[in-house]
């Protein structure tokens, strides 16, 4: 998302058009789900990412948009495998509208997607059957990012539209009840060129002590304690980016003391030191996103699980930057840029193990996938882009 308002969300995925359309997998041409396999725990006596690698598919879930030209019909199921990262479409769970963000349950029996609507709302699925649970109204518009508190209780959504998060408590079904909290950000006002507040992520910190919210208007990242017994914030701390930066998405290093923020508007990252006593964040100096000139609106950061190489999508470039990580996670150097194999990289994520690497890009109508070497941090493509309609996100387990 840029500075032109919410809707530009829509706009550029229509841009995707129906040449992705007319060559879409099994995935969209059924709405019977099939039982995706449950993960399997990862080893944790093995060093070894070869010895920790699951053998058989695994399951993959597709964020698209629904009510644009070319857009998928809703949660878009796949499978995908683990030593090739070859992707094989397996059938859609309809019924959720626009579901252009996913994030599951810690038990991993619930799926959870936004509705990225005027009036918007958060859906739970059961991925086991297709089974929608309900949806709830998060008391804004666009929302456009979730996350699950990681007590299993509550779920976090950031209203893009109406620049507000929302706090919903999650029973013992995985099911939905009705919101506990709803927080406008109303201060500091919008920065350069932004009309008014745009909250684009919800998060908890990796001590669990708070939870952060990132709003590209007003330039601030925003700290709140969650009262995990009524579900309701308290805010902490605002930590202001540099003016017009747009921040975007938050990650943090392994650590915990440091985090990674892609700035999307002013085409930058920043290192951020966090106090887990107070949750201030404090945001470092501009990077370079490697880019060179032009708008590539950087969209989201991910960081290795071992904590030495970050990677920036960046959607007007068509690629992924390379980080080293350095100084314990308190400094990034960019190392290259690699081309994305599509159009718009949306958002990326690791498999469970960190050896492959997702990309979904919203114009092509594609995901790509990389192979990522644990020694240097380098991606290497694996196979061929697999096409799903207006790709905004990949979720793999």
């Amino acid at each position: 998302m840029d500075s032109g308002g919410w809707s530009r969300r829509r706009f550029v995925g229509a841009l995707a058009g129906g040449a992705a359309a007319a060559a879409l997998p099994a995935c969209d041409d059924t709405t019977a789900p099939t039982n995706t396999p449950a993960p399997e725990p990862e080893a944790s006596t093995s060093p070894s990412r070869e010895a920790r690698r699951p053998s058989g598919p695994r399951p993959l879930f597709l964020g698209t948009y629904t009510s644009v030209e070319g857009g998928g019909k809703g949660i878009g199921l796949a499978t995908y495998d683990a030593a090739t990262g070859r992707i094989t479409g397996t059938g859609t769970i309809t019924g959720v509208g626009d579901p252009s963000y996913l994030a599951l349950h810690p038990d991993r029996r619930t799926l959870y997607a936004v509705d990225e609507r005027d009036d918007g709302a958060v859906t739970a699925v059961r991925p086991a059957d297709g089974k929608v649970l309900g949806s709830r109204s998060t008391g804004g518009a666009a929302p456009c990012h979730l996350s699950v508190h990681p007590g299993g209780r509550w779920l976090l959504s950031a209203n893009y539209g109406s620049g507000s998060v929302a706090v919903h408590p999650i029973d013992a079904s995985g099911a939905l009840g009705e919101r506990t909290d709803l927080v406008r950000h109303t201060s500091p006002p919008p920065g350069p060129g932004q009309e008014g507040p745009h909250a684009h992520q919800f998060v908890t910190s990796p001590d669990g002590g708070h939870v952060l919210a990132v709003d590209l208007g007003t330039d601030t990242v925003y700290t709140y304690r969650l009262d995990e017994k009524a579900g309701t914030l308290t805010e902490v701390a605002q930590a202001r980016t540099r003016p017009g930066a747009g921040p975007r998405h938050l990650t943090f290093h392994p650590g915990g003391r440091y985090a990674y923020l892609a700035n999307e508007v002013d085409d930058t990252v920043a290192v951020c030191s966090y106090d887990k006593a107070s949750g201030r964040v404090t945001v470092g100096e501009a990077q370079s996103t490697g880019t060179g000139s032009g708008t590539s609106y950087p969209a989201q950061i991910l960081v290795t699980a071992n904590g030495r190489y970050a990677y920036l999508a960046n959607r007007g470039h068509n690629s992924l930057t390379r980080y080293a990580v350095e100084a314990d996670g308190a400094r990034l150097r960019l190392l290259d840029t690699v081309p994305v194999g599509g159009d718009f990289p949306r958002q990326i994520a690791f498999s469970p193990e960190g050896t492959l690497l997702f990309a979904a890009n919203q114009k092509s109508s594609t995901v790509t996938v990389f192979h990522v070497d644990e020694a240097n941090g380098e991606l290497r493509r694996a196979g061929e882009s697999f096409p799903s309609p207006v790709a905004v996100c990949a979720l793999p387990l």
